[in-house]
This record gives structure tokens, sequence and C-alpha cells, in this order.
């Protein structure tokens, strides 16, 4: 399973999607649970007759026949427009019939780098077709169609065919809807497309993202998108009771191998042996951290961004009852500033007396003396198994921490540019010096309060992430 965003395309059609640009400074991480049922007949979708089909102008400048996505240039792109009226009276005509094949076939052929569709009818491939059809074949047409008008015409914040209320609604809809995981996968990748091209202008503020997930503006948003991430991890809501066909895990594997040089391995199952409930309740996880990365890079201040969402992930961690579920959580996260952020706040409800130091080396190893474990658990485990997971937490916390000072994580995505471009070292506090002496000791006592604890030969699994913990620490500090 991939670290980075993987936003689903057909690597076999025109709608492929290239590898994101070098400029995703943000990591990523992605896969989740939705059940797919297109075993029903989709009752408004039938080809009804068409009542008209004008008469083509073929000496207008654009034929039936579509220029090559290859062969489309910056300038191509530049020059766009509408697809002209007397084509997309045809369209029209297939939408008034509610004959989606047509619709489909007809805007396939219209749109090519130089001539796009109008918004609105964007909207109508999305909320009539998408989201209301049963039938695999227009489902993988429709969702085709529309990353293709995706890569030929971006989508910004004037043009842009989802709003916040129909994701919301197409989220925490109980019915089944075939084409929901399809239609998230579009929303991250309209997202990402404009992020990223506004990011090079370094104009974020003008984005689709600033629109829809600023902690600044639009919180609310932020909140609603973890609470479907936490329904979708625990599985208490979304994606459930429906059967996803193998035609559409397909187009999801496709690009999934399409951006797996982009991406990082947050679990060691192996996706080619996942059921598709695994494969898509994980596919809609890394789609849903793929957002909340967003969230915390957007705004002037990732820092206090990430000092948010973490507030109102801290309750719901701490009630999921299911260590897999709370890995799973915190393993996909694509943000190491806000992994960080949460597992201090974890540690720091833990320690039986907490401690006012900032973050940094010295208060991990404080928490490796101080924490307890607190979490609940559904069922009885022993108590090893209790520190384990705590110890393997403590690991996560020094790798992340590690990658926010290397990387400058607390800056905004503007000035962690011209950190890089100037290779600027990375901001150390005093509290990051600390010597190996200082490790061994507390690992020495860290031992010798577990050999308390436990009362027992140490369980292997204990021995190896003390071993690793230690060994962290020691490449850390000698970096």
């Amino acid at each position: 399973m991939s670290d980075r965003p993987v936003l689903v395309s057909d690597s076999g059609s025109e709608s492929g999607r290239s590898p994101p640009p070098p400029l995703a400074l943000c990591r990523g991480a992605m896969d989740v649970k939705e059940i797919i049922d297109l075993t029903q007949e989709d009752t408004n979708s039938e080809s009804l007759p068409w009542s008209y089909i004008p008469i083509i102008d073929l000496t207008e400048e654009d034929s039936c026949s579509p220029t090559p996505v290859a062969d489309c240039t910056v300038q191509d792109q530049q020059r766009t427009k509408l697809i002209p009226s007397s084509k997309m009276s045809m369209v029209r005509t297939t939408m008034e019939e509610n004959f989606p094949e047509g619709t489909l076939h007809f805007l396939s052929d219209f749109t090519s780098c130089q001539h796009r569709p109008p918004s609105e009818v964007i909207s109508y491939l999305i909320r009539r077709i998408l989201l209301n059809s049963h039938q695999e074949e227009i489902l993988q047409n429709t969702y085709t169609l529309l990353m293709k008008i995706q890569m030929l015409h971006p989508a910004t914040t004037t043009t842009v065919g989802w709003d916040w209320t129909l994701l919301k609604y197409t989220m925490e809809n109980q019915e089944k809807l075939p084409g929901r995981l399809l239609f998230l996968q579009y929303v991250v990748q309209t997202l990402e497309d404009d992020f990223q091209q506004n990011l090079r202008l370094r104009l974020l503020q003008k984005s689709i993202t600033k629109k829809v997930l600023s902690c600044d503006t639009c919180f609310s948003n932020v909140k609603e998108v973890v609470e479907w991430l936490v329904a979708v991890v625990t599985g208490t809501r979304l994606f459930q009771l429906q059967e996803p066909t193998q035609e559409i895990i397909r187009l999801s594997a496709e690009a999934e191998a399409e951006h797996s040089s982009s991406a990082a391995q947050p679990a060691s199952t192996d996706q080619a042996e996942l059921t598709p409930p695994t494969f898509f309740t994980q596919k809609a996880v890394l789609l849903l951290q793929r957002m909340l990365s967003f969230a915390v890079e957007v705004d002037r201040s990732p820092n206090c961004s990430s000092c948010k969402i973490a507030d109102v992930i801290f309750p719901f961690i701490l009630n999921i009852p299911v260590r897999s579920q709370r890995e799973a959580l915190l393993n996909t996260m694509e943000s190491n500033l806000l992994r960080c952020k949460l597992l201090e706040m974890m540690f720091q409800h833990s320690c039986d007396v907490p401690t006012n130091l900032p973050l940094s080396l010295s208060k991990i190893l404080y928490f490796l003396g101080h924490s307890s474990v607190l979490l609940q658990y559904q069922d009885e485990v022993a108590t090893w198994q209790k520190w384990d997971e705590l110890l393997q937490y403590l690991s996560l916390l020094l790798l992340s921490y590690h990658s926010v000072v290397a990387e400058h994580l607390r800056s905004s995505l503007t000035d962690r540019m011209d950190l890089i471009i100037q290779k600027a070292k990375p901001k150390l506090q005093d509290d990051d010096n600390i010597s190996q002496l200082d490790v061994h000791l507390k690992i020495k006592d860290f031992l010798s309060r577990m050999q308390q604890v436990l009362e027992q030969p140490f369980p292997v699994q204990i021995k190896e992430k003390v071993h690793t913990l230690k060994q962290l620490f020691l490449v850390v500090i000698a970096t």
C-alpha cells in the first residue's frame, strides 16, 4: 500500500494521469472500504429515442475526431474555448432524453485541447450519471471522461463541477452509491491539480483547497473530513454493505500502480491479496488523509493548522477500541507534522507527570520514562501488548519529528520552497541536544520499569521494539 496520494485513472485511456510534479511537498498515502452493488438495474438510464439530431457544420474549427492528448501543448490549453454550440446541442439532446451513453460518447469526441464542456455539463456528469447510475460500464466511462476533461482543462475555483454540499451529501448518504469512491477520487484529483498549479504560482490563496479546506475560513469542512475518516477507519458508517465489481477495482488498482513511484508503504499487507472491502476501505482512507494534508498546508501557518486538526482527531482516537484501527489512522497520515501533533497529545495525556517541554528529542525521551498505557481495548489483551503499541507509537513520533525538522514542515509551503532552494539547514532547539549517554540511560530505566510491570521475561516483540527505538535515537542524534 502506498504512502503518497493515489488518484485513480484508467492508464489505458486518454485520461491516464501523469505522476504529480516535484513541487508536491505534502507527503501522502491512501486506500479504503467501499463495497459496491452494481448488480441493480439503472431505471434512470434507459436508452430513449433521440427526438432531434442537429446538422453539424463540418467546416467549423474542430471536427468530431479529438486531438490526441499527447499532441496537446500548453498554448493549446491556454487558447481553450467552450465546445461549439452546434455540437453542444447534440449533447444536450441526449441529456434531455436521459441517454447517458450518447452524452458520454459525444462529450468524449468533442472534448479536446482547444474545446471543453461548460461547467454545468461537468456537474451533470457527476450528479446525474456518476452518482446516479448502477451500470458498471457507464460508471467507468463517466469517470474516464471526467478525468480526461480534468487532465486537458484542470478545474479552478470558477470551473469546478462539484461543491462541498454535494461532497458532504455523497459521503454521508447511507444508500448504495456505486460511484461514491470514484467521485471522491475525482474530487481529490481536482484539489491536487489546482493545488500544485497555484503552488507553482505561489497563489495558494486562490486555490480550490483554500476555498473548501482552509482551517482559517472553513474549519467546519475540515472537521467533517475528520469525521468521515474516523467513520471509514472504524467501519461505523461508510462504504458498507455494497459489492465492488472487479472492473471498478481494476480502475483503482491501475491508478495505484501508475502513482506508485510517488508513494510510501504504510501497511504490510500486499494489496494484491486484499479483499475488495479492505481495498476500498484503504483507498477511501488515503483519499481523506490527502484532504487533511491539504488542510494542513494551504494556510500560512501549517503549525497552527496541524494543532487545530489534531485537537479534533484526539478525542476520536482515544475512543477507538481496536489497535489495528488506531494504527490505520496514524500510519496512513500524510502529514508528518499532523501526526507529530497528534502523537504528542497522546503521550502527553498518558504521562503520570505532564511536561511543559516543547516537542523535541528531550521531550520524546521524557515520554519514554513517564508514559503509561491509557488507550482503550475492545478485547482483553496481555499487558505486554499494550506496551508494545506504546513503543511502536514512540518510534513513529521520533521518525515523524525528525521529518518535521529536516524538511522544514513548520514553515509555510512557499517559505519551505525557498528554504529548500537555499539548502538551509534544519533549525534545532536547545532541547534537541541530547547525547548517546542520555539515550542509553533512559532505555535502561525503561527496561527496569518494564521488568517491574511485566514481572516475567520480556517477550521478543518488546525487546525488538526497544532495540529499534534505541537505534533510531542514535541515528537521529548523529545526523
